[in-house]
This record gives structure tokens, sequence and C-alpha cells, in this order.
């Protein structure tokens, strides 16, 4: 027995990264997954093939989050093919580094758009699907630790996922009554194609490195390790809460 036993969840961005992670993870535990990619056609398939592969139950479905109406119809054609929903994972995520001053407008839109207006729009309409059948649900965010913590030259992405906190905070008030509880995860460097770059650079890899207590990035499977706890029936107490997975970056006062 799966500790996802029965359940449906869909998984935003799970073409790559913490997302492909994650739908695996859920898988593995008897949940059957929705695979949701923008572009990435090909890696989605790779994930729901790595899932069949392992005996699991995947399906596909495209949807740029950051449009209203496409967000609305990935939870829609979720419940219309399984005529249920009990998780959601916001994790479709981007960000674009540029200076404040030079920060278009397009710019701010394309972050902001996905990361947090997304999460909202995906977050309600689930929650809509869930209080409809009476659905103990999970709405689980992966959030990041510049939630909290700035990061020059990433402006609208700190500023969508500070959003991503109180977007928690304040929904798992109006949906307790109802029994779905709302989380963030909030990871700090994860290996993942958004920190490659990074990783490319041996100078900025050795100061991140320095900044890590563990002095070491994560592995996407250890975020989906967390996710699945949230989303198991062991977390069934825990609402509104954020959970740093940073390998003590947050806390780590440097020279002090």
């Amino acid at each position: 027995m799966g500790q996802l036993d029965q359940k449906v969840a869909i998984v935003t961005g799970a073409d790559s990264g913490i997302g492909h992670a994650i739908a695996l993870q859920f898988a593995g535990e008897g949940a059957t997954v929705v695979v949701n990619y923008a572009h990435a056609r090909d890696k989605a398939e790779e994930v729901q093939q790595h899932v069949e592969q392992n005996h699991g139950k995947a399906i596909i479905i495209q949807a740029d989050v950051s449009q209203y109406q496409q967000a609305l119809g990935l939870i829609a054609q979720t419940v219309q093919h399984f005529h249920r929903l009990d998780i959601l994972v916001n994790n479709a995520g981007m960000e674009i580094h540029s200076p404040f001053l030079d920060v278009t407008e397009e710019q701010f839109d394309c972050v902001v758009g996905v990361d947090l207006k997304g999460a909202f729009f995906c977050a309600q309409a689930a929650a809509r699907a869930m209080v409809k059948r009476k659905i103990a649900g999970r709405i689980i965010n992966i959030s990041s630790v510049h939630e909290a913590i700035p990061m020059p030259q990433n402006v609208p992405y700190c500023c969508a996922k500070g959003g991503m906190r109180m977007l928690t905070r304040t929904i798992c008030l109006e949906l307790a009554p109802h029994n779905i509880t709302v989380n963030n995860i909030a990871p700090g460097a994860v290996h993942t194609p958004i920190d490659a770059n990074v990783e490319a650079d041996p100078e900025k890899m050795a100061a991140l490195l320095k900044e890590i207590p563990l002095h070491r990035m994560a592995q996407p499977e250890e975020i989906a390790r967390l996710a699945l706890y949230l989303a198991s029936d062991a977390a069934a107490y825990i609402t509104g809460s954020t959970y740093i997975i940073d390998g003590g970056l947050s806390v780590n006062t440097g020279g002090l």
C-alpha cells in the first residue's frame, strides 16, 4: 500500500527539476499523477514513461499556468478525467535575472504570471473542485528561501515568492473549514535546470557553497520526499506553514 493510493495529484511544471522528482515520488506511492508542462512536451513524455516503467499511473496535460483560462482548464480537465482531485502541487516557476533599474514590464509580468498568478488561480480552481466534492485536499506550493531572503537582480522572483508565502498563510484560513491544508516548501539551492547557470560557473558555485553550511546543493528527490510527507495522511494537522529545506543557508550568519 502506498501513502497516496487512490489519490489524484496535479504537479505543475512537472516536466523538469523538482516537479519531475515530485511526480515520480507521488506515483511511486500510488497516486495518479497529472504531469503538467507549458512548452517541453518531450520532457513531460519522459516523466510519464519513467512513471509507467515503475508501474505508476500518469497522464500529461499541457497548460501555461500564467494564462488564467489555461490554469482553470488544467484543473477542469483533471476533474473531468478522474472525477476528483486530491492534491495540487504548485511547482511551475521561473526567474529572469536583471538589475532592478532595468527590469521591463514584460519581464515582471512573465515571472509574476507563472510564479504567483499561476499558483493563485490553480489553487483557487483546485480548492473549488475539492470543496464541491467534500475532499480533504492538499495544496502544496513550491516557494523558495527567497520568500524571505532578498536576492538582488532577481526582484520579480522575490516579489512572487513573498506573495506565495502570504497566499499560503491567508488561504489556509479560508480553506481550513473544508479540511483542505495549504503549505509551502521553500528550497534553497537545488540541482535543477533553474540553477544550471550557477553550476556552470566555478566561481559562483564556490561562493554559493560557502554560504551553505551543509556545503552542497539539494537533490530534487530530497524536496520531493518533503512534498510527499505534506501530501500524506501524516501531515493532516499541518497548514499555513513554510518548510525551509536549504542545508542551513537561511540561518547562516557568515563571519559572525
